[in-house]
Formats: C-alpha cells, sequence, structure tokens
C-alpha cells in the first residue's frame, strides 16, 4: 500500500455523527477505492450500500468469511483484518480507529495507521479520544471534528416492566440476556436478541425483527454497541462489568457510550439510565451525555518484520518491544498465544523446519477461534489443521467431509447446542475461503455457507420460539412520523418472510403458526424468507436478464422478480419488485438492493466502464461533461449535441475513451458493443421508463438497422436504444457512421449514394432522399481509419 505524503484526514467524533457515510460518498469521488471496518456485519451492510450504487462489478468485497471479487473492481470493502493493503488505490479509509487501543485487535489497527496509504487521500475515522494518539502516529493528519446529530439525555433507572418503546436492555453475558429476554417475553410478549456468538444471518434476522416492529425490546450484549444501525430510542444497561475473557472489569464510560449511542439515530434524539435497581453513576453520565471520555494513550503494537526462518525465530520477530512510549506490545493477541502452544508440540515442531512450513504454521495461528471454548480446545483443532497441510500440501475431500459431515448430522433442537454448531462451522467457512489450502475451495464454500445459512435459520426459528409469545407480541408498528423503519444503510438486515416453505424447511412449523395466528398476528411468526429470495440476493449477474419491457427474470425457474422504472437518471434507474407483499420488509429491501446493484451493473456494461473515467478526482471539466452526456444517451449522442466539449477534449481524454471502446464515427459518438440485439433490448427498458414512452419504444424486429419511429415518442429516446433519428428514420449508430463517411466521402455522385444507402439503410428510397437531407455532414477527417475502409453493406 502506498505511504506517500498523499493528503490524510482523521475524521473523528461520538456515535451518530455520520462518518462513515461521509468516508464512503468521499471514496466514489475517485476512480478507485478501499474501505476497512472493524466487523464483517458492518463491512456487509457497506458492500450493499455500494453496490447499490455503482453496481456489483465494481465492489469488492473481502472478510475472513466471504470474498465477493469481480473481475475488476474499484472498490474494496473489507474487515481491517482482511484488507489487501498490497493494492494501491486512490482513496483509503479505516473505520473505528480507536480500536488500536484493543487487547486483541488493536496491533492491525495501529499498523494500518501506520502504513496503509491511499494514493491521492486517506481517512482514518474513529471517536475523539484518539485525537491525542493520532497526533502523534500521524502528525501530518488534518483533524476534522463533527458533533452528534442527535441529543443523548440520561432517562434515570427504569424497571423492566416500564422500559419505553423501542428500548435495548444491555448484559453483557450469554445467561444475563437469556434471563431478561425469558422476562420481557412474560411482560412485553417477547424480545429480540443480539449476541456476539449469533451469525451476522441470525443477528440480521432477530434486527430485522424488531426493527420490523414485531417485538418492541431487544436484548443485546455488547455486540450491539459497533456495526448495527437500529431504530433504538432508549438504551437501558442491566449490568456494568464484563468477563472479558481474562478478569471480570468494570466496562469503562467509553464503551458504555458507544453503547448508548446507538438511541437516537440520525436527527432523532434518545436516551439512555439503567434497569433498577443499578444506578449510573453521575461521573459516568455526564461523560456519556457530553461525549467527552479518557483519551487513548497508548495503542497496541506488533512488528509487521516477520521473521520465518524457524518458529523461535518468528516467535522473537512477534516478541521484539516496541521502540516508541505510545506503544504498549500486544503480548495478549490470540495468534501468537497459539504459536506459543504449538511451538511446543513435538509433532509441529518436526514438520516446521522449513521457512515456508513456518509461515504455513503462522497462517494457521490466525483462524479465529469462532467457538470461543479453551484456548486449548482451539489449540488442537490448529495442530490437527496444519499437520494435514503440512503433510499433504492441501486439505483432503476426505479430512473436509470428516469434520463438516460431523455438523451436517443431526439436528439440535436447543438454543445453546445451536450457537455452539454455528461457530463451529464459521471456523470452516474462513478456512474453506484461504483457497490455496483446498483441492476444490468454491465447492467447500457454497457448501459450508450453506450449512451455516441453514444453522443460522434453525437458530432464529429457536430463539423466536423461545423469547416471543406470539399471543402478547406487538403488531408490526407504522413508520413513525419523520423516521424510516429500515434505511437505505440497512439493506442487509434478513427479511422475516411468510408462507409458502415446503414440509422440510425449518419454518414449516413457524409458517403453519402464523397461518392459524390469523393476519393480527401474522408477522410475529415470520422467521425466515423463502428459498427464493436468497438465491436472488447471492445471484452472478449473468442469473438475472433485463428484458425489453422491463422486467427482470431470475434464470432458475424464469421467475420475474421486478422491473427497472424511472429513476434519478436514465443512467441510475430504480427497481420495483414483482412479489413484495408477501415478503417482510427486511427481504423487500434485501431483493430490492440486488436488483439496484443488477440495473447498475446493467448500464455499466452497455457503457464499458466509460463511467469510471470522469469519477477520477483528477478528471478534467470536458471529460466529465462529456461522459454525462454520453451516459444520458446509454452510449450514443449526434456528434452536433457533442460539438462544444468535443473541441475541448484533450488528446490524452480521447485517447482513454477510444481505450474505453468509444468510437467517434462520423456524425456520431457510440460504442460498437452497445448496438447489438442483447445490449438494444437491455437500453429499449432503460429509455421506456425514463421517457415514459411505454409500449411505444421497441427494438427494431428482424435484425433491421434502421425503422420508421413512433409518433410522440422523444426523439432523444431512440438515441439512446442507439438509433438515433435523422429525418424520418431511426438508424443504427454504425450504420449512421458509414452514411455520413460515406457522403462526405461522394459528395459529387448523389445518386450513387442514394442506390447505395437505399440498401445500406434498408429504406425505400423516398426516405434516403430525406435522410440525406437531414444527415449530419460529418468531417470525414474525424472518422477512424477502419470506418474510412468501411465499403460494405452493414449486416
Amino acid at each position: 500500500m502506498t505511504t506517500s505524503a498523499s493528503p490524510i484526514t482523521a475524521l473523528l467524533g461520538p456515535t451518530n455523527t455520520g462518518k462513515t457515510h461521509h468516508a464512503i460518498e468521499r471514496m466514489l469521488e475517485h476512480a478507485s477505492g478501499m474501505i476497512g471496518l472493524p466487523l464483517r456485519l458492518l463491512a456487509r451492510e457497506v458492500y450493499d450500500r455500494l453496490t447499490a450504487r455503482v453496481g456489483e462489478s465494481r465492489v469488492a468485497l473481502v472478510t475472513g468469511e466471504e470474498q465477493r471479487i469481480p473481475r475488476r473492481p474499484s472498490y474494496w470493502v473489507a474487515t481491517v483484518e482482511a484488507m489487501p493493503v498490497d493494492r494501491e488505490v486512490d482513496f483509503l479509509a479505516v473505520d473505528e480507529v480507536q480500536l488500536a487501543a484493543h487487547a486483541q485487535r488493536g496491533h492491525v489497527f495501529t499498523s494500518r495507521l501506520l502504513s496503509a496509504r491511499g494514493r491521492l487521500e486517506t481517512w482514518f475515522l474513529g471517536g475523539a479520544t484518539m485525537r491525542d494518539a493520532l497526533r502523534e502516529l500521524v502528525p501530518t493528519a488534518r483533524h476534522v471534528e463533527h458533533p452528534r446529530l442527535s441529543r443523548l439525555s440520561y432517562a434515570g433507572a427504569t424497571p423492566l416492566a416500564r422500559l419505553p418503546p423501542r428500548s435495548a436492555v444491555i448484559a453483557f453475558s450469554m445467561p444475563h440476556v437469556y434471563e431478561l429476554a425469558e422476562r420481557l417475553r412474560k411482560r412485553r410478549g417477547g424480545a429480540a436478541v443480539v449476541l456476539g456468538a449469533l451469525s451476522p444471518r441470525t443477528r440480521n434476522a432477530q434486527v430485522a425483527m424488531f426493527q420490523a416492529g414485531e417485538v418492541d425490546c431487544l436484548v443485546a450484549t455488547d455486540a450491539v454497541g459497533m456495526g448495527l444501525n437500529l431504530d433504538v430510542e432508549h438504551v437501558a444497561f442491566a449490568a456494568t462489568r464484563k468477563f472479558d475473557g481474562r478478569d471480570v472489569r468494570d466496562v469503562d464510560d467509553a464503551e458504555l457510550g458507544q453503547i448508548a449511542g446507538r438511541a437516537g439515530r440520525w436527527i432523532h434524539d434518545g436516551t439512555f439510565g439503567a434497569l433498577t435497581p443499578l444506578e449510573l453513576p453521575s461521573g459516568t453520565v455526564h461523560a456519556i451525555e457530553t461525549h467527552t471520555f479518557s483519551r487513548v494513550r497508548r495503542v497496541q503494537w506488533r512488528s509487521d518484520a516477520l521473521d520465518f526462518a524457524s518458529i523461535a525465530a518468528l516467535r522473537a520477530s512477534l516478541a521484539e518491544p516496541p521502540s516508541r512510549g505510545i506503544f504498549r506490545h500486544a503480548a495478549g493477541a490470540e495468534d501468537a498465544a497459539c504459536l506459543a502452544h504449538l511451538a511446543g508440540r513435538a509433532e509441529v515442531g518436526r514438520r516446521a523446519t522449513s521457512p515456508d512450513r513456518v509461515r504455513l504454521l503462522w497462517d494457521v495461528c490466525t483462524v479465529p477461534d469462532f467457538r470461543k471454548l479453551m484456548l486449548e480446545v482451539h489449540v488442537d483443532f490448529l495442530a490437527e489443521l496444519f499437520i494435514e497441510l503440512a503433510d499433504r500440501g492441501r486439505l483432503g475431500d476426505a479430512w473436509l467431509e470428516r469434520h463438516v459431515g460431523e455438523l451436517e448430522r443431526g439436528a439440535p433442537s436447543d438454543v445453546e447446542e445451536l450457537v455452539a454448531r454455528t461457530a463451529a462451522v464459521r471456523t470452516f467457512t474462513y478456512v474453506a475461503n484461504r483457497g490455496s489450502w483446498l483441492d476444490a475451495p468454491e465447492t467447500w464454500q457454497a457448501r459450508t455457507r450453506a450449512l451455516e445459512d441453514r444453522l443460522s435459520d434453525a437458530l432464529h426459528e429457536r430463539l423466536v420460539l423461545r423469547f416471543v409469545d406470539a399471543k402478547k407480541a406487538s403488531r408490526p408498528r407504522a413508520r413513525p412520523r419523520g423516521r424510516r423503519v429500515a434505511r437505505e444503510s440497512e439493506p442487509e438486515l434478513a427479511a422475516l418472510a411468510d408462507g409458502g416453505l415446503d414440509p422440510g424447511h425449518p419454518f414449516a412449523k413457524l409458517a403453519a403458526l402464523r397461518a392459524g395466528l390469523g393476519p393480527a398476528r401474522a408477522a410475529v411468526a415470520r422467521p425466515g424468507a423463502p428459498a427464493w429470495v436468497d438465491e436472488i440476493v447471492e445471484s452472478a449477474h449473468a442469473s438475472l436478464a433485463l428484458g425489453a419491457s422491463g422486467e427482470v427474470v431470475h434464470a432458475a425457474g424464469g421467475r420475474v422478480v421486478g422491473r427497472v422504472v424511472r429513476g434519478g437518471s436514465i443512467a441510475l434507474p430504480d427497481v420495483r419488485l414483482a412479489d413484495g407483499d408477501e415478503l417482510g420488509a427486511g427481504a423487500r429491501s434485501r431483493i430490492h438492493r440486488r436488483l439496484l446493484a443488477f440495473a447498475r451493473d446493467v448500464v455499466g456494461e452497455l457503457l464499458g466502464g466509460v463511467g469510471e473515467l470522469a469519477s477520477h478526482a483528477g478528471a478534467s471539466a470536458p471529460l466529465r461533461a462529456f461522459v454525462h452526456r454520453l451516459e444520458q444517451g446509454l452510449g450514443t449522442a449526434l456528434e452536433a449535441d457533442l460539438e462544444d466539449v468535443l473541441a475541448r477534449l484533450s488528446g490524452d481524454d480521447r485517447a482513454a475513451l477510444e481505450e474505453r471502446g468509444v468510437r467517434f464515427g462520423a456524425g456520431v459518438v457510440y460504442l460498437p458493443r452497445g448496438v447489438t440485439p442483447a445490449p438494444v433490448a437491455a437500453r429499449v427498458a432503460l429509455a421506456s421508463s425514463w421517457f415514459r414512452a411505454g409500449r411505444a419504444l421497441v427494438a427494431p424486429a428482424g435484425g433491421a438497422v434502421s425503422f420508421v419511429p413512433s409518433r410522440g415518442v422523444d426523439r432523444r429516446a431512440y438515441a439512446a436504444i442507439g438509433f438515433p433519428v435523422v429525418g424520418p428514420r431511426a438508424i443504427r449508430a454504425d450504420v449512421l457512421d458509414r452514411v455520413v463517411a460515406h457522403l462526405a466521402r461522394s459528395a459529387d455522385d448523389e445518386r450513387a449514394d442514394e442506390a447505395t444507402l437505399a440498401s445500406w439503410i434498408g429504406a425505400p428510397r423516398g426516405d434516403v432522399r430525406k435522410v440525406l437531407a437531414a444527415a449530419p455532414r460529418g468531417d470525414v477527417q474525424r472518422a477512424t481509419p477502419d470506418t474510412r475502409a468501411r465499403d460494405e453493406a452493414p449486416s
């Protein structure tokens, strides 16, 4: 990653200041970028937001458990640990940099602060507690502080039975969370549950239940403090002490403030307090209300220059003492602790005898302990994993089948066992994403992901059965005035959808229960979306198709899932779902996000990446203007409509456009790839919705290269489908190019022109004469050599 003197901005402030939003918007102003986020869940949220803006073909997602990398991405979204820092990008951002003080993960954030840079611009986002540390670590950074967008005030202590609507109750252990959820089930009809041990899919489903108003309370650990934007109006602490993996300690004010900040999102004020008999100290209350917390004075650090000559050399390099007073050595990192245990095992030492084997051992040590049992149990698994890789070079199918197959057998019935099994599967999902370790990584990635999804859905079902009383739970709430129930920033929250489930589906019993409850309570028992929802959300671009009438069709089964409708511009269409009424708000949001990304990708394919040239921060004004006009024609424009910007385009800009496939023809500028039948059908769909042409705008039948345009249809619509109107005919752009070039060469022989052009255009002589009269007289010198050389009629 570039470490040059590009401008660095430190954007600091409390929760709900829009820091991440501003960073995303700034990244999109650059031609390429990367953002590192603290959680997989938050990374997926940002990925969904970006793909809905620019399409999936331009955005890559990289986490330990998931990789979605298109052929040529412009933007990278990753967890901080998974950031591909060897890749150069124009803009780079790291979120929640105050985690540099975290005992387990802090050294990774510190490393990013010290060395990760964008080629043109770098942003570091975090709490104001990092102000002094950043001044020492990144002295050239420009500091910008954002105030919170809403007020956060203390509401005192409240009994559980009197919690205000839209409350989140915070505990710091799973048993305490379960106890509170049980009590809320009896008193308030139930609660959603959010734990760090839940998979992202289960967490999303639980949160969606709360967001939709199907339950009015949420019980959570501190996992809710980061990465989830919720419609919470009040946060109540049921405890202020936690076990951090080593000791039971008081949760510090900054941590409490991060959690309390979940209340009152955007411009809506929020409150926080405690559950009686707990009272928050006055100093803590003041700190949270004023967002004034103790400064981060030291950050975790570990050397990045690791020595793989031997296990001993690796451990020595990991133990290298820091050279600056602000650094605290990351002695408690889990990967180093695992290495220390494995180094004492003879069967490991016999195999780790070369730099390559030592590096492999270190890679194995970085596999996270999702199960959170004893460290020794995790080390036993890592030892087995390393030995298999060292002896065989890859993880064989038989080895994976033994482990994954065991997790597939049986059907756990209680919440605790489902949590444990899902965590175990996440370990193998992570391993499967280390492609070089497996013979068939794609096969095992799909299998472990499918198993994780099944277990996650079953866990959500059990949580609903255990902690939601369908007879007492609240009805889905109406959208509060001035507030959106599901924001665009939350498209990944899973749907609580109804019906249509096969008898073997894990939610079949709940679907039957829901049907029996009747419509008044129906939404309470909607624990999962129909299987086709996930198929569409996770589908590849090629699995969806856009028809000329605007329908979006999913290839599997030919289901029409939506249609394109008029959006912000012809190049930014919106989509409308075909089957939205039967789904919950979360499922509709997820499908809408996927179809919107598909529509953006369709436009991107039509324009051949031309839009990316204008998104570069250094793009010239004439280039931006040219690209904008070409986008409004979906890749086609008459030369006369571009005359002012063509005169100002530099030679370099023109060359860059030609490299992306733009043809500066005679009388017309176009992308040849956009005038073949499939792209024309997509252009008809997009132009029909934008110009409100309905069925009057159709693609020419039988491969015709010209036709008579319909009356009452905006002539710009025909240019947008690749057939600019000249006189009485709409003529395909490449044919018009040949026609104008021919006219420029044959001005002295009009009869020859008329006969030739009648066959080229496929039109009666009378129409040809009118075309000749109206045709632009392009400069033949502007045509490309291959255009001037064309002599035969187009196909």
